[in-house]
């Protein structure tokens, strides 16, 4: 192949790869080094080749020390034979010793061509790390191309992604050349290429739908300052206005519901909770445990915890199926909240009176004593919830346990029937002490 040839060839490659010619000059040069090192059988690692960006033509040469007494061919030169190239050559200098680029044979052109293929390679992987590097946090889109061990992977079409198992709702399902809307959660470098992760249960993911579908959120005029989702198929977020006269939750719901039922439908029919983000804890709460109502606030701003009364008939609605809506609104407001219902916090109160009153009140039990039906991690799950003794169980009702991460209602049953028995048991037990006394 001629220079020009050779030119033509690189600027082809570098218009369809999108590859920077530099790029592709250097790997040539590196492939001619290769290739001309074994026709050549030479060792010296000083090989060199020079492109002329102009005529396309590739000068190869190695650099040789200038000595009076030859002892390495391959990386030496007799000083008369070095004035020759260099006049101005001395003993202890170098000058660079022009070879003649021969034909090659099938092995180095086999060596060169893989090279070639290499650089190639290596510059579209950073070409594609670089893009998608910076998009994180974007959202992008796709078509489903296979699935590997439950994760999907999905053509961009410069390259893969993968939607992983994790990140995606138990709701959804897509079949193979559907085309995938995703959120772009990381771009790693891996020895195969650029990794990108996706995801489809991402908080940012409901965001970016909601920029997209509500002009005043794009604009800056109502703003999102919080999303909380679970893969379940329940979220929440909070929005605010910073304009007086537009309605923030009304503005992202749209008329007869439209923006927000485009959204759900991309979600593959996901609960979506808009609710209004507020300056006050407190109030804030109070919004995000929506629908339910709220009785009072009792908060604790050291520890950024509050317990949250409300009635009775409110009690499962403001804890959620499974705890959901409870979960989703210490998410929301990144405060702890543990729901009392009304009479449990006054039973509470009252007994926590009676324990003042009078001097013959036994220490509750703790829930230690629970460790024969329940697991260290179970155990440490209900004290997270707010369950700080057996006494706890007892007055709650079956819902409230249920909602604790891990319980179904077959152990809320059982627990609390075993808190009941051990508290009548204790009390059995003093009353018998008190006899003997």
């Amino acid at each position: 192949m001629n220079g020009i040839d050779l030119l033509h060839v690189i600027e082809q490659i570098g218009r369809e790869k999108g590859i920077d010619r530099e790029v592709l000059i250097e790997a040539v040069k590196s492939a001619i080094v290769c290739a001309s090192k074994k026709r050549l059988g030479q060792k010296a690692d000083n090989f060199q080749a020079d492109f002329d960006n102009e005529t396309g033509q590739i000068k190869l040469f190695v650099s040789k020390n200038v000595v009076t007494d030859l002892v390495d061919a391959d990386n030496e030169i007799l000083l008369e034979d070095a004035v020759k190239i260099d006049p101005d050559a001395s003993v202890e200098s170098q000058v660079d010793v022009t070879i003649e680029i021969q034909d090659f044979g099938r092995i180095a052109a086999q060596t060169a061509k893989q090279i070639i293929v290499q650089k190639v390679r290596e510059a579209e992987r950073e070409l594609v790390f670089n893009e998608f590097n910076g998009r994180q946090g974007e959202l992008t889109s796709g078509i489903f191309q296979r699935e590997e061990k439950g994760n999907i992977i999905v053509d961009l079409g410069k390259t893969e992604a993968i939607l992983p198992k994790r990140e995606q709702s138990f709701r959804e399902s897509f079949r193979r050349g559907e085309r995938i809307r995703a959120y772009i959660v990381e771009v790693k470098r891996t020895i195969k290429g650029p990794q990108i992760i996706l995801s489809r249960t991402h908080p940012g993911f409901l965001i970016k739908l909601f920029e997209m579908e509500v002009p005043e959120v794009e604009e800056g005029i109502i703003e999102i300052k919080e999303a909380a989702r679970e893969s379940t198929g329940r979220s929440k977020i909070a929005v605010v206005s910073n304009d007086k006269d537009v309605d923030p939750v009304g503005a992202c719901v749209g008329i007869r519901g439209s923006r927000v039922q485009s959204i759900v439908q991309e979600l593959r029919g996901e609960k979506i909770d808009i609710v209004e983000w507020s300056e006050d804890p407190e109030k804030f709460a109070r919004n995000a445990l929506s629908p339910a109502k709220v009785s009072g606030i009792i908060a604790d701003k050291e520890n950024r915890s509050m317990i949250v009364i409300v009635d009775d008939d409110q009690l499962s609605l403001s804890i959620g199926k499974k705890g959901q809506n409870v979960r989703l609104a210490a998410r929301l407001t990144h405060w702890k909240i543990d729901i009392k219902s009304q009479g449990q916090y006054d039973s509470e109160k009252e007994g926590a009176g009676e324990a003042v009153a009078t001097d013959d009140t036994v220490e509750t039990a703790s829930l230690e004593q629970l460790s024969q039906l329940l697991s260290e991690k179970k155990i440490a799950a209900l004290i997270e919830s707010g369950f700080k003794t057996i006494d706890d169980i007892k007055e709650a009702n079956i819902e409230a346990i249920k909602a604790v991460k891990g319980f179904g209602e077959k152990t809320a049953e059982k627990i609390k029937k075993e808190a009941e028995n051990y508290v009548q048991e204790d009390i059995n037990d003093n009353d018998e002490e008190e006899e003997i006394s």
